[in-house]
């Protein structure tokens, strides 16, 4: 965790969809708050990019997962065909 109470960068790409979320939450609610300096701002700025990318790719993960199980063709009692 750095200073600014979000943790390191090499740490987001092993975060979970629901752990990004919810820093992201966090980073937002800071920057409404206020309070913060210039350089607080920015690196929380950025935090919260990076946040918003690794929450769009589980949600593109997500749906690609999704579409190919919609995609696969079904047997006669509407069970996936393997």
């Amino acid at each position: 965790m750095t200073d600014d109470g979000t943790t390191t960068a090499g740490a987001t790409g092993r975060l979970g969809y629901e752990q990004a979320r919810d820093e992201l939450i966090e980073v937002v609610r800071r920057l409404e708050a206020g309070g913060t300096t210039l350089e607080e701002s920015l690196a929380l700025w950025e935090r919260g990019e990076e946040l918003a990318k690794v929450c769009r790719r589980w949600l593109e993960g997500a749906r690609a997962r999704l579409d190919a199980a919609l995609a696969r063709p079904e047997d006669g009692d509407g069970a996936p065909t393997p």
